[in-house]
């Protein structure tokens, strides 16, 4: 990720400006019952507390103090009322279309994102913390600004009403608070720090703690002595928050009470008090309602001023660092482009890999290495070999998730870099060897799509080998995120699901990586052959450690350490008596059985 420190004023405004976007009404309504909320209390101390000291100190009727106090309650519950109104019909709602609108942007971006980002460590941490951030530092931007705001322009009236009385109070706050201004920014700085580390240790920890209720682990714990393992690890990954705690607190509590005492001690508690009692009883220059609205209107400015000094930069200084990861994950550039050609979906043609090589970013060793094969249209290989070998690299570099490091691919005699990604991806089917079912009917499981075609959707589950009733048939929810009575489907269910997305989508190549691992051997023969059959008029690729899946393939490539170890068809190897015979030998009896 780029690296772009930009100022505290430059986060916050661009954070705002996007939340303005999304709800114009919520951060305009939020300045504006600020201002409700934090004015008439302000003005109250101050022209109230004169309005009725002056009516004591000149005799005057006291049945005027009564009429003050009634039309100040009456302000108060005006405001009251004002502010339940705003939170009751209007907050709530508009705080969840923000959620929403930060939310949709962040997956928008998320969606197009090249996998190496998710490859780099310090990006995807940063990721993750910028979307777990991003609620919170809405909530808190907003409650900032709003606070902002009403402040601003309480210090702004306040301050000409003590200025009009006597401007010396006025720089005896603002020299006070400046000389402590740079001791937030340190705290600020600290307190942003604080929370990167703890969202850090705090993963570390939580992962240890979701082992022991989710599902995918309660058997393995069960089973097995791991359990005092996992609560060792756990306790000190817990440590490792509690220390970091520890460490800061020190640091933070340290400058915020010399902060504080500093401010409050000796600016508001020493030395404007004397200033104003020199100037009530030696110089006679304040009247009992100057001195309370003096006294009342300079600590309401301090409390504004510190507001705008020392509190938001200390938290603005905080949440800057946030927005700095969101800004920078909305801003990272993708080195996958969009070529200048839009790819066609109506027939496959010739692949061919050119002295392909590719190493992983981050990594020295190349996981492929001069890689050339060339796949006629409608031609069906497959590649073997142990684990790492480089076989779903290899896909994955044809369907551009990566791009490779030296060589090229080619498609119809075209670059694939030449390819808008979306069209180019759009050509090819892929069932991935770690697929995932979605909290989704059946149906959209099946087509991917909102509005799946029934006819299409029950085709492809037949070819798959998918048999099992549910209740409601394709409309059945998969899952129990969103409905208590989701379908759960074993290992070898779920796979056909994922294999009959390949039978759904039309287009001319399909990638099958282990498409059979979780199949038995009667279930296996049922999807080899009905993938032959519907894949005639298409380009197929296999990746299997089952050989029964690939011995018909019309052309077998066998791959060790990213090279091309030997090729050809599956009675050329097993004549040549190499590799793949071997390979071929220790699956025999299992597959003649079948």
């Amino acid at each position: 990720m780029k690296k772009t420190e930009h100022s505290i004023l430059s986060n916050v405004f661009y954070f705002l400006g996007i939340m303005f976007k999304i709800s114009p009404w919520l951060v305009t309504g939020e300045c504006l019952i600020g201002i409700l909320i934090n004015l008439p209390t302000r003005l109250i101390a101050v022209l109230g507390v004169k309005y009725v000291a002056d009516t004591v100190a000149n005799g005057e009727d006291t049945i005027q103090i009564l009429y003050a106090v009634l039309a100040i309650a009456a302000l108060l519950l005006i405001s009251g009322l004002l502010k339940w109104i705003y939170s009751e019909f209007f907050l709530n709602v508009e705080k969840e279309k923000m959620t929403k609108g930060l939310s949709t942007k962040f997956y928008e971006k998320a969606k197009s994102l090249d996998l190496e980002a998710y490859d780099n460590p310090h990006f995807y941490s940063s990721f993750i913390l910028a979307i777990e951030a991003s609620a919170g530092n809405m909530q808190r931007i907003l409650d900032m600004v709003k606070g902002y705001v009403a402040e601003l322009v309480s210090l702004l009236t306040i301050g000409a009403i003590i200025l009009a009385i006597d401007p010396v109070c006025l720089l005896i706050i603002l020299a006070t608070i400046a000389v402590f201004t740079p001791v937030s920014r340190k705290i600020g700085s600290l307190q942003s720090q604080r929370r990167i580390d703890n969202n850090r240790l705090h993963r570390r920890a939580d992962y240890f703690a979701r082992i022991f209720y989710l599902q995918d682990y309660a058997k393995e714990v069960r089973m097995n002595g791991i359990k005092p393992l996992l609560i060792e690890k756990y306790n000190n990954a817990a440590d490792d928050v509690i220390a970091n705690q520890r460490k800061y607190v020190k640091k933070i509590d340290m400058l915020y009470f010399f902060q504080e005492s500093g401010v409050q001690i000796i600016g508001f508690m020493f030395i404007l008090p004397l200033y104003l009692g020199y100037c009530v009883l030696v110089k006679h220059t304040l009247s009992a309602g100057d001195f309370a609205a003096s006294f009342n209107g300079a600590f309401s400015i301090a409390a504004a001023f510190s507001y705008l000094t020392i509190f938001v930069t200390r938290n603005f200084s905080e949440q800057s660092k946030m927005i700095e990861k969101f800004r920078l994950f909305l801003k990272e550039e993708n080195k996958i482009k969009d070529g200048n050609h839009t790819a066609q979906n109506n027939k496959a043609e010739e692949i061919e890999f050119k002295n392909v090589s590719f190493t992983y970013p981050g990594n020295s060793s190349p996981v492929l290495k001069n890689i050339n094969i060339t796949i006629k249209p409608k031609e069906k290989i497959a590649l073997v070999g142990y684990n790492g070998a480089g076989k779903t690299t290899l896909t994955n570099l044809l369907l551009r998730l990566y791009d490779v490091t030296d060589g090229e691919i080619l498609i119809g005699g075209r670059n694939i870099k030449e390819e808008a990604v979306n069209a180019h991806r759009n050509r090819f089917a892929a069932v991935f060897q770690d697929f995932q079912l979605f909290a989704a009917t059946l149906g959209e499981n099946v087509s991917l799509d909102l509005q799946p075609d029934t006819h299409r959707v029950k085709k492809a589950l037949f070819h798959s080998g998918f048999s099992k009733k549910l209740a409601h048939g394709i409309q059945t929810e998969l899952l129990r995120e969103f409905d208590d009575e989701g379908a759960m489907l074993s290992g070898g269910e779920a796979q056909k699901i994922a294999v009959s997305r390949a039978f759904y989508k039309n287009c001319p190549y399909v990638i099958m990586d282990e498409p059979s691992a979780n199949l038995d051997p009667v279930a296996e023969y049922k999807l080899n052959k009905a993938m032959t059959e519907a894949a005639e008029n298409k380009s197929v690729i296999f990746i299997s450690h089952r050989l029964s899946t690939t011995r018909n393939a019309d052309r077998i490539y066998v791959m060790e350490n990213g090279e091309i170890a030997e090729s050809g068809t599956h009675d050329e190897l097993m004549k040549q008596n190499g590799k793949y015979a071997y390979m071929f030998h220790l699956q025999a009896e299992k597959y003649q059985k079948t």
